[in-house]
């Protein structure tokens, strides 16, 4: 496969990334009530995909981006990076619910998919970026480089909206 294929759009799409999110809280509340550790597991594999490629190998990404964002109009266009620390802190989780589950401690895993709820529902419905938040600390106190998202910082290089 291509190097390609193995990037992290830069710039994203709010939209999109609103819609998959959208579609995290579906799965994770299924998971939350199911309580078995394969539905852990395809979470945490969505999260993988998504911090791998983007939308482009992750169902919920092509979904949101080919079918829902588009229903939105055009393109409100945000810088990735902080999108994909989000994506990464979403894996991280989600694996420690999926291993909390085959270990026995189902409960657990039911409180720790409960936060990816939280974050994917802030994100969804009121466009409230928790892991951008945080890239945001860690940026402004020199723990993320600026150069890793120059265009958080400095408002004139963001991206208007496509036409």
């Amino acid at each position: 496969m291509s190097a390609e294929v193995f990037s992290f759009p830069n710039p994203v799409n709010e939209y999109a990334a609103r819609s998959t999110a959208g579609l995290v809280v579906v799965l994770a509340i299924v998971a939350i009530v199911v309580n078995h550790w394969a539905l852990y597991l395809v979470l945490a594999i969505g999260f993988a995909l998504r911090v791998l490629s983007g939308p482009t190998l992750s169902p919920f990404g092509q979904l949101s981006v080919r079918v829902i964002a588009p229903r939105f109009g055009p393109a409100k266009l945000v810088p990735g990076p902080p999108k994909r620390f989000a994506q990464t802190i979403g894996l991280t989780i989600t694996t420690a619910a999926f291993i909390l589950s085959v270990l026995g401690f189902g409960l657990a895993a039911q409180i720790v998919a409960a936060l990816v709820v939280v974050a994917a529902l802030l994100e969804s419905v009121v466009g409230f970026c928790l892991g951008c938040a945080i890239f945001g600390f860690l940026q402004r106190r020199g723990v993320i480089p600026d150069s890793v998202c120059e265009a958080c910082n400095n408002i004139s290089l963001r991206q208007p909206a496509a036409s």
